[in-house]
């Protein structure tokens, strides 16, 4: 099993979607017993999918997360429940 030193139980998973007019991009962090599943969609299609073991590399995709949809919000795109 994956040690999860450091790491907070608020962040074991998250998920954000994004919707603007038809399109939807989706960003996932999910823990398994492999290690973090990071995931990235763009409508149905994946555009990126990595299963992370180091905490640090975890923290830093949800910063790049974060800045992705920060953009994107700026550009219109709204969060979908």
């Amino acid at each position: 099993m994956v040690q999860r030193e450091g790491a907070s139980a608020a962040m074991m998973s998250f998920t954000k979607t994004l919707q603007k007019d038809a399109h939807t991009r989706r960003y996932e962090i999910l823990f398994d017993t492999a290690g973090w599943r990071v995931v990235e969609h763009a409508d149905s299609e994946v555009v990126r999918a990595v299963v992370l073991t180091d905490w640090h590399r975890v923290e830093r995709a949800r910063r790049a997360f974060d800045i992705e949809m920060t953009s994107l919000r700026s550009e219109g795109w709204t969060e979908r429940c």
